[in-house]
């Protein structure tokens, strides 16, 4: 059985942690009788400078044609100060919109052994699991109207967040469903004292409970969800969360692992699936063969489970980065001090020598 991969590498270490993570998709793929034809293309700021836009038409229509998709990272700050349309963060925002990717799934595992590489204590962080669903294609990021006019002699910029109540039952039937196959409870977080959006979210995320009696549902706004993520993160199982409040808990939450480097994401929709590490291009080491590609591998074991419905090679990846880590083995941004740190390729290969 063969399968289409589109690659999009990216900007920065994207490129070389996609590289790592289509050598494991191969290496377990192969174990599990499945080849894949990969075509890869430039997006984000790698893009602009090639073809002057953040990613062209036929990109998409690849994207749409494929089996599943496999993302690095966009921007740099190259680009920084690029006009709107032209900055590389457009790539990703419209491959959301056209595929239809509305659910972000972002797991956070404190794995035993990294339970020292947190800046929290250990009992705090030892056996966190939580699993983030974040509503991707609506609230303020996709909003309109959205505008920077001129007032009275300065500057006035407008960003609108926006949700339909189907927006909301979707991606909420996601997190139930999901809170099924784990511990049974849906933390739902919002602003409903301030924000309409957050009353409406509140009230229909209240509503399709009703359908899922067996999981339990609280509602939490999202400033007490930022400290209570620091302060107590053993109580959340699945955290259900509009777009930018998604966007900023799932990245706090990343330090609960040790670093940003250790978290996969898989984005859903109707169709075509992409996968990516929630890192960053991380410019600053960028061709150093340094960059953590577990979170861009652990993303692949989620496109075995999630667009091919193979479980066995997923959960050989996940075992083979729970062994290496088990091993003493650290990337840079884990290590701590006296450990010994291993770059890109070997830690790469180590995952490799441990498939079963």
């Amino acid at each position: 059985m063969t399968k289409r991969i589109v690659s999009l590498p990216g900007d920065g270490i994207g490129v070389e942690v996609t590289e790592a993570a289509l050598r494991v998709a191969q290496a377990a793929g192969q174990k599990a009788g499945l080849s894949f034809e990969i075509q890869e293309f430039l997006v984000g700021g790698e893009a602009i400078d090639a073809h002057g836009t953040p990613m062209e038409d036929e990109v998409v229509s690849a994207c749409k044609s494929a089996d599943a998709v496999i993302l690095g990272a966009v921007g740099g700050p190259k680009w920084d100060n690029n006009p709107k349309e032209l900055r590389p963060e457009i790539a990703l925002l419209r491959l959301r919109k056209e595929l239809g990717l509305f659910t972000n799934l972002r797991p956070v595992k404190v794995f035993d052994a990294l339970v020292g590489a947190s800046t929290l204590k250990p009992e705090v962080v030892q056996g966190v699991d939580i699993l983030v669903v974040r509503e991707l294609t609506g609230g303020i990021y996709f909003g309109e109207p959205k505008f920077t006019e001129q007032v009275n002699g300065e500057e006035r910029a407008v960003d609108t967040m926006s949700y339909r109540t189907s927006e909301i039952e979707r991606i909420a039937k996601v997190a139930f469903e999901a809170a099924r196959k784990r511990r049974g409870k849906v933390a739902s977080v919002d602003k409903a004292n301030i924000l309409a959006t957050s009353q409406l979210w509140r009230k229909t995320v209240t509503r399709v409970a009703n359908d899922f009696p067996d999981v339990a549902l609280e509602h939490v706004l999202v400033d007490n969800c930022a400290m209570q993520i620091v302060r107590e993160p053993k109580q959340f199982d699945v955290i259900l969360t509009e777009n930018m409040f998604g966007d900023i808990l799932s990245d706090e939450a990343s330090m609960l692992t040790g670093s940003l480097g250790m978290l996969p994401s898989a984005s859903l929709g109707d169709g075509v699936a992409m996968y990516e590490p929630v890192h960053g291009s991380a410019p600053q080491i960028a061709g150093q063969g340094i960059a953590n590609p577990l979170a861009a591998i652990s993303s692949v074991a989620l496109m075995f489970r999630f667009s091919f419905g193979l479980e066995a090679p997923a959960q050989s990846i996940e075992r083979a980065v729970d062994r290496l880590l088990a091993d003493g083995l650290r990337s840079a941004d884990l290590a701590l001090n006296g450990e010994m740190v291993l770059g890109t390729q070997e830690i790469t290969q180590a995952v490799l020598d441990r498939l079963d």
